[in-house]
């Protein structure tokens, strides 16, 4: 099975190149981030006509979350049990959506961006990291996948310059310690020995052109599913070009299920 996960940054707009990105790489599961848009206003016809089913969660033009399987889609869960609500009134947002696909959960996590350290969103991302954390600790014993934007640079080597991202988020030690916190309960990222490349590129000043990127977007597997990956790779092609998403798809192959 081949799964995939991507920060589309507007699926409404880039409909089109999700559609060839799965045929052109015969994709089972793709879990979408930043749909921004509800699902009545998402054009899926031609998801629908290529075999895939398709569960979103999304409000309005922010945020959102997708899975989009042919292998199947069920038991599908909007949001994780004690998941941090934002705003006034405080709300859960759509950043996380889960189905089982093809006998592995599968979760599309959008992670907050944090802004600024000290910034109350950077306390609630800290603080929804660890819900997650909470809540993934349960789904361990089976196969899952974590996969998504999780605006995280686990190492300096994720980052261009991390003198330049001193004072930034995404790098601070305590959203590091988030992150490595899931893989000392016991998931593994299983994209880095084969990939290490980055994975977002600013649009700003050409940093896709001159390879100044950030590798935010991860699969995290449970034990059993790890066991399962035989390759990943970073689809950079997906980034260049005009009207491209400033994320590039993240693919990674399973070995099939020994019965």
């Amino acid at each position: 099975m081949r799964i995939a996960t991507w920060n589309v940054n507007s699926l409404r707009s880039r409909i089109d190149r999700v559609e060839a990105f799965l045929a052109r790489h015969d994709v089972d599961v793709l879990a979408v981030q930043e749909t921004k848009a509800r699902e009545d206003q998402l054009p899926l016809m031609g998801l629908q006509a290529m075999g895939y089913d398709v569960a979103v969660a999304g409000v309005n033009q922010w945020n959102g979350v997708g899975l989009i399987s042919r292998v199947g889609l069920e038991d599908v869960q909007v949001g994780f049990e004690g998941m941090p609500g934002w705003g006034e009134p405080l709300a859960a947002e759509s950043r996380a959506i889960g189905a089982v696909c093809g006998g592995v959960r599968i979760w599309s996590l959008y992670v907050p961006n944090g802004r600024k350290p000290h910034d109350p969103h950077y306390v609630y991302k800290l603080d929804w990291l660890q819900r997650l954390r909470e809540a993934a600790g349960s789904w361990l014993d089976g196969e899952t996948a974590l996969v998504g934007d999780w605006n995280v640079c686990p190492t300096d080597e994720d980052v261009f310059d991390p003198a330049q991202f001193r004072n930034s988020t995404h790098v601070t030690p305590a959203e590091r310690a988030a992150f490595h916190a899931f893989l000392e309960d016991g998931y593994a990222e299983v994209t880095r020995k084969h990939d290490p490349g980055y994975t977002y590129w600013d649009y700003y000043r050409q940093r896709f052109e001159r390879d100044r990127g950030l590798k935010i977007d991860f699969v995290l597997a449970s034990p059993a599913l790890a066991a399962r990956v035989t390759s990943a790779f970073v689809d950079r092609e997906e980034r260049a070009g005009a009207g491209a998403s400033d994320h590039a798809p993240v693919v990674v192959d399973l070995a099939s299920v020994v019965e």
